[in-house]
C-alpha cells in the first residue's frame, strides 16, 4: 500500500483501515465534480503527511451501507478518524494545508 497516495477502500476493509491511527476518509463519487476537484488536494496531502496519517477514499455509490451509517448526504464529505473514532468532519472542498494542520496537530497530541 502506497501511503503517499490516497488509498481506495470499501465496505469489506473499512473497519480494519480506520481502526488504528489517524485516517481521513473521503466519501466521493466519480460523477461528482467537486469530488474530482479534491483529487489533487488529497494527492498533495497524502504526499506531505510523512506517516502521520492515512488518506483514503470510499465510493458512496459502491458502498451505500458505510455512507448510510455515517449519514453522508452530500459529497465530498471527509471524516477524520483517530483509532476508529470520528473526530472531525468536513463537507465540501478543503485546502491541503488546513487538512494537514488538523491531522498533524492530532498526531502530535498523541505522541
Amino acid at each position: 500500500m502506497d501511503i503517499n497516495k490516497p488509498v481506495h477502500i470499501n465496505s469489506m476493509n473499512f473497519e480494519k483501515v480506520i481502526r488504528k491511527g489517524i485516517v481521513l476518509v473521503d466519501f466521493w463519487a466519480p460523477w461528482c465534480s467537486p469530488c474530482r476537484a479534491m483529487e489533487p488536494v488529497l494527492d498533495d496531502l497524502a504526499s506531505h503527511l510523512e506517516g502521520k496519517g492515512l488518506i483514503t477514499k470510499i465510493n458512496v455509490d459502491e458502498n451505500p451501507s458505510i455512507s448510510s451509517r455515517y449519514g453522508i448526504f452530500s459529497i465530498p464529505t471527509m471524516i477524520i478518524f483517530h483509532d476508529g473514532k470520528e473526530f472531525r468532519r468536513f463537507t465540501g472542498g478543503q485546502s491541503s494545508e488546513k487538512l494537514q494542520k488538523i491531522i498533524t496537530d492530532q498526531y502530535n497530541n498523541t505522541i
